[in-house]
């Protein structure tokens, strides 16, 4: 269900669900209602704001084999590198160039 996938994603990012709250716009009470399987119709919008704060995709809540998620320290990384401005085109080349 999606409440359980996004408390177990907010759970492994070490994030509360006043942070989550926070971060994505969406009330506390209703990521608490959602997570308790209390809301089990939330809007695309909704699972967005979230998604994007977990650094997921969508499906990822939506679907259960979406589960396969980048652990924390490569999302850093991954954030690092787009913070550094290289394009995704560049890294598919560099991950190409050390095959």
């Amino acid at each position: 269900m999606i409440g359980y996938r996004v408390k177990s994603l907010r759970e492994e990012r070490k994030m509360s669900i006043s942070e989550l709250s926070t971060k994505s716009g969406v009330a506390k009470s209703y990521i608490s209602s959602l997570e308790r399987n209390l809301q089990t119709n939330p809007t695309i919008l909704v699972l967005e704001k979230i998604a994007k704060i977990l650094g997921i995709k969508v499906d990822a809540l939506l679907y259960e084999q979406g589960d396969k998620n980048m652990d924390e320290e490569w999302m850093q990384i991954m954030q690092e590198i787009m913070g550094c401005g290289i394009s995704k085109e560049e890294m598919r080349e560099f991950i190409q160039d050390r095959k």
